[in-house]
């Protein structure tokens, strides 16, 4: 992940551990999205859980202080820092929980500094320890991805904690290209194959990467299972149980676009081929962008036009959950009833429900006319020049 990737914050006081949580079922660590409590404008996550129902977050990025020392973008001593603590604490006080991510685009990694899996290992059982964790993420990029002894390090650290902390949930997230992945993503893979190492899932990035659009997107998808069949020998079903997406949502570093109908689809295609994983980045970006809808690229806003946490209600439903329906900020216009509107009897389309979550192609009638859903929509009044232009009117009934 490019925008924002690192945290340059440093703490100054020393802070105690977050109290342990249970751990949630392992359907929301993979649903977790990537939240920067240290940098990129951060929401409050208790907020955002009230208004999505997500429960879990994958906290961005553990890296490299030098000397083989975790630090919160290779910045703030896990020893020191006293954001994260207490970020920590109130995702847990609601019933939630957090994984961390190690590693994401730059900055110095810990298979790098630490010059063994073993070393590597025991940087990253500090941040396990230190936050009493249920769930890693290991983000595999650029440059870290391109050094061969610091994958094997990764990848031998990731089967250490795996053993070493039972029942600890572990993803390995990496780029991902047209062709499902890339040279350096498939010898990672490789690496796994030869320690002997499966975890949870193996996601991709598909975006940043010449992606048009959802469909751009699942094919990668449907490729990178080819690759994971091939590699450990898997049927297709198996190789999908093991996969995994990671989005990003609105604007991307390379210029691309994904708005809540892209989402949509892809998770429509994770939920039938059964992925294992479901993410983005970041809720950090989950609003829309002040004053221009698209300043440009942003960390702390999507450069599209949404509502706020609209991309996070995605994660949600992935894991199984119905996001909360906020009430709207003025009641929208009554539907007239059928005794009473001289057109709605001719109408044989469902009427349009500010309850009922519609998709790409959905149709319904409102107040006489014939409208379709041309992306993800919730309590958005159909009308043609409704405010996101979702409803496409298709005339009177």
């Amino acid at each position: 992940m490019l925008a924002g990737g690192v945290a340059a914050l440093s703490g100054t006081a020393a802070s105690a551990a977050p109290a342990a949580a249970e751990a949630l079922g392992s359907n929301w660590y993979a649903s977790a999205p990537y939240l920067m409590p240290e940098d990129n404008s951060p929401p409050d996550p208790a907020a955002v859980m009230d208004a999505t129902g997500q429960k879990a977050f994958q906290l961005a990025f553990i890296l490299d202080a030098g000397g083989c020392r975790p630090a919160w973008g290779g910045t703030s001593s896990i020893d020191t820092d006293t954001v994260m603590p207490a970020v920590i604490q109130k995702i847990r006080a609601k019933g939630g929980d957090v994984s961390v991510s190690v590693g994401g685009y730059g900055g110095n990694k810990l298979g790098q500094g630490c010059g063994t899996p073993e070393a590597t290992a025991a940087g990253y059982q500090k941040v396990i320890t230190k936050y009493q964790l249920k769930a890693i993420d290991f983000d595999l990029e650029e440059p870290e991805y391109e050094n061969t002894a610091a994958i094997h390090n990764e990848i031998g650290a990731a089967k250490i904690l795996q053993r070493d902390n039972p029942g600890l949930y572990v993803s390995i997230t990496t780029a991902g290209t047209n062709a499902g992945t890339g040279w350096f993503g498939t010898q990672m893979l490789l690496e796994a194959k030869g320690q002997g190492f499966s975890p949870d899932n193996y996601s991709i990035m598909p975006f940043d990467g010449g992606f048009n659009g959802a469909a751009a997107q699942t094919d990668a998808l449907v490729k990178f299972n080819q690759i994971l069949q091939t590699t450990f020998g898997w049927s297709e079903a198996t190789a999908y149980a093991h996969e995994g997406v990671s989005l990003m949502n609105g604007r991307t570093d390379a210029a691309e676009y994904f708005r809540q109908a892209d989402f949509q689809t892809v998770l429509d295609f994770a939920t039938a081929h059964r992925l294992a994983r479901y993410t983005y980045w970041s809720v950090n970006r989950d609003r829309q962008c002040a004053g221009s809808v698209d300043p440009g690229l942003s960390g702390s806003c999507s450069s599209v036009a949404q509502n706020d946490w609209d991309f996070t209600k995605f994660t949600v439903k992935f894991a199984g959950a119905t996001p909360p329906t906020p009430p709207p900020t003025s009641p929208p216009p009554s539907s007239p009833s059928p005794s009473t509107s001289p057109t709605s009897g001719s109408c044989t389309l469902p009427a349009w429900s500010a309850t009922t979550t519609y998709t790409n192609g959905n149709q319904v009638s409102y107040q006489g006319h014939k409208y379709h859903a041309k992306w993800w929509t919730l309590n958005e009044v159909p009308t043609a020049s409704g405010q996101w232009g979702v409803w496409a009117d298709d005339g009177p009934c």
